[in-house]
């Protein structure tokens, strides 16, 4: 089933090339088969014919765009990390013809340790994520999203668990194995449990590091390699408070709610439970880093901890402070942390995202129904 996204290809596109970035099956190919016209070339590196023909000579993808007399307009190259050897081409392209191209990806861990720079420049970086509540609208379902994720393949499926653990043993195949290179598998199959597992949390490398019997800076490389494969990103502190000395340590967040739940095989999440709160703070976490990377290209999304454990969890732009509190009833203790950080005078808005069935204001502290931030939040209202 396809579903409409906020991203636009045609729009991004118009005038420049661009890398569209992604997790597996966040739903690239589908974008493109769905929003752009057909009579684009299109040279999918997952097609292993085109890939060892390619491989063996990489100009061969120039000679034929020649031969056809395509000297403008746009490519498409699937999977572009396969082969980054075509960047040389593309680049003689672009100078040559001014051709645009999208090159979609689901690591950058390739083209970087090619030596390239991303064409230097002359493309633009876009990442596709998974759903979102904007795009499913009324198709969305709270419990569903905490549970399975949003997926496209697994939201929209009548076997998500299973999936969703096809998807996991995907990954470490393809995405670990074949892109990282990595020989023990097992080892980093530990590691990436007990990081599932400290989803949302500071990280601690050398905790980390003993619970998933490794040595520290395996550790370090194995988040690394993480980042490189879209599969989790860091959200750093906010360090600019001065009555509170903030902590350094930044947090780290799968890019899916339902991927991290499912590394662990986790149960069904109960209502109001830990497990829900922190999958309902991470659901919200990944609402934000989608909107700021489709809508605000130059955004930043931060986290803010006092040295003596008061905290907000996210900070966007610099300007807004939004505390997630998964209750019918947002108690006065809960906004501890969100006032200190108002004493700072630092910050334009604070809304704290919650279960309650109305919006309400306590002081200067917007408390909203989540849906309700959603929606502004998709309107551009907390930019």
């Amino acid at each position: 089933m396809f579903q409409n996204r906020s991203l636009n290809l045609t729009e991004i596109t118009r005038s420049r090339s661009v890398f569209l970035l992604g997790p597996r099956q966040t739903g690239k190919s589908s974008l493109i088969r769905h929003t752009l016209p057909k009579e684009i070339p299109l040279f999918d590196l997952l097609d292993h014919t085109l890939f060892a023909s390619l491989a063996a000579n990489p100009s061969l993808m120039r000679q034929q765009l020649e031969a056809q007399n395509y000297t403008q307009g746009l490519v498409v190259i699937d999977e572009i990390q396969k082969l980054p050897e075509l960047l040389n081409e593309i680049h003689l392209l672009i100078e040559k013809h001014s051709l645009r191209f999208l090159m979609t990806g689901s690591s950058a861990r390739k083209l970087r340790r090619a030596g390239t720079n991303l064409l230097g420049g002359r493309a633009s970086q876009f990442h596709l994520h998974p759903l979102t509540y904007h795009e499913l609208g009324p198709r969305f379902d709270l419990i569903r999203a905490l549970n399975f994720g949003l997926l496209p393949s697994v939201y929209f499926s009548d076997q998500p668990r299973s999936n969703l653990r096809d998807y996991v043993g995907l990954y470490l195949d393809l995405e670990i194995q074949q892109e990282a290179s990595i020989r023990d598998i097992s080892s980093f199959s530990r590691f990436l449990s007990v990081a599932a597992l400290c989803n949302g949390q500071i990280i601690n490398y050398s905790s980390i590091a003993s619970d998933a019997r490794e040595k520290r800076k395996t550790v370090t490389g194995y988040f690394q390699i993480l980042e490189d494969t879209l599969i989790g990103d860091e959200v750093s502190a906010w360090s600019r408070s001065r009555k509170r000395k903030a902590m350094e340590t930044s947090k780290f967040y799968l890019f899916d709610v339902g991927v991290a739940r499912a590394i662990n095989d986790l149960p069904d999440i109960k209502f109001k439970s830990k497990d829900f709160g922190d999958a309902f703070e991470h659901f919200i976490c990944q609402e934000i880093r989608a909107y700021i990377d489709y809508y605000l290209p130059n955004g930043h999304l931060n986290y803010w901890r006092s040295t003596s454990n008061l905290e907000v969890d996210f900070v966007l732009n610099h300007s807004t402070a939004i505390e997630v509190k998964a209750k019918d009833v947002v108690s006065h203790r809960d906004l501890r942390g969100i006032r200190a950080l108002m004493e700072e005078n630092l910050l334009k808005k604070y809304v704290v995202v919650s279960l309650e069935p109305k919006a309400r204001l306590v002081g200067h502290v917007l408390i909203l129904p989540w849906e309700e931030f959603l929606k502004s939040l998709w309107a551009h209202e907390w930019d």
